[in-house]
């Protein structure tokens, strides 16, 4: 799930167009179909003054440098993300030149971004692109959704962000938005729930290119004002219909909610050892890996990991590489 956001490119079909497919849309519960349609105008006008200039926003972005950003957003800062997007880019700007390369050298190139397999999954991706599509990201969310390591919110959110298609795109951020604002709770359950889906369903704006910019500033929204730990009440453009700020901002009363930990985890030595890894241009002896954890057992667990992710390829005589 990405923790910021991402916006559709300004040539996408306007709202106003009159051939602009208009979708039927259920009702939310608790709000009247005039109440969501401020939030619609709202959101979206908001988003239109506030949103952040990020490259795989902009007009000539295309829909490769938005599935890129989406892999690496997934948990990551966009601050993190935006050197490493640059350099991805500038490297391999189609998604046939990263398919050209071996699964190593995308590894390598991910840098400190974290959780190293969504490099080999985009470089999957590109290389199912080059082979299915001519080597074009394709256009239809059933045929993003086959791309190997694309799930269901990363072929929506392409196919939102890139093509300006309807779509729900439901990441942490959304799912706080909606929670607060439609729920009147503080935050949303752990793990996404089929009310949840329902909702997003019923707030999805009719006409296609609406849709693709609500999702984008929706997104937005939770990114910048409705954050997780200090909400910007005062900033939001939708204070005024949210259930939760009308209840009072009342605490969260369900589940602890699930704290992620780095230090002296497992994690943390697989970043060791592929920074090892990365750093080398051949093969890593044993004895290299061994200097960068001092506790054996959960250094070779690790690293055992790491080589049943795929990430890490090991060779004859105990010397190790990443994979070609």
């Amino acid at each position: 799930m990405s923790t910021d956001l991402h916006d559709t490119p300004e040539s996408a079909p306007t709202a106003t167009s009159p051939a602009a497919p208009r979708h039927p849309r259920p009702e939310v519960p608790g709000l009247t179909p005039a109440t969501v349609t401020s939030l619609h105008e709202l959101v979206v006008d908001w988003f239109g003054a506030h949103a952040r200039d990020l490259p795989w926003r902009r007009p000539d972005a295309g829909a490769w440098s938005v599935m890129v950003s989406e892999f690496m957003l997934q948990q990551t800062p966009v601050a993190r993300v935006l050197p490493v997007h640059a350099e991805w880019l500038a490297r391999w700007p189609r998604p046939a030149d990263l398919a050209a390369e071996s699964p190593g050298e995308a590894v390598r190139a991910w840098g400190r971004l974290g959780y190293p397999r969504r490099a080999l999954r985009l470089h999957g991706a590109a290389a199912a692109i080059a082979h299915r599509h001519g080597g074009e990201v394709p256009r239809l969310h059933a045929e993003l959704l086959a791309l190997p390591g694309v799930g269901e919110y990363t072929a929506a959110a392409v196919a939102s962000f890139a093509y300006g298609q309807r779509h729900i795109v439901l990441d942490t951020n959304v799912r706080r938005v909606f929670a607060r604002v439609v729920t009147g709770v503080e935050h949303p359950p752990n793990a996404t729930t089929a009310a949840e889906r329902r909702t997003a369903a019923a707030l999805l704006p009719s006409d296609e290119a609406t849709a693709a910019r609500w999702a984008a500033a929706t997104m937005e929204l939770g990114a910048l004002v409705c954050t997780a730990r200090s909400p910007q009440c005062g900033r939001c453009p939708v204070a005024a219909l949210c259930a939760w700020r009308l209840a009072g901002s009342p605490p969260h009363e369900g589940p602890p909610r699930r704290g992620q930990t780095y230090a002296g985890t497992d994690r943390q030595v697989r970043g060791r050892l592929l920074a090892v890894l990365r750093a080398s241009p051949g093969p890593v002896s044993q004895a290299a890996l061994d200097a960068v954890w001092h506790e054996p057992v959960q250094r070779a667990r690790a690293l055992d990991g790491l080589v049943a992710d795929g990430l890490v390829e090991p060779l004859a005589n105990g010397v190790y590489r990443l994979p070609s």
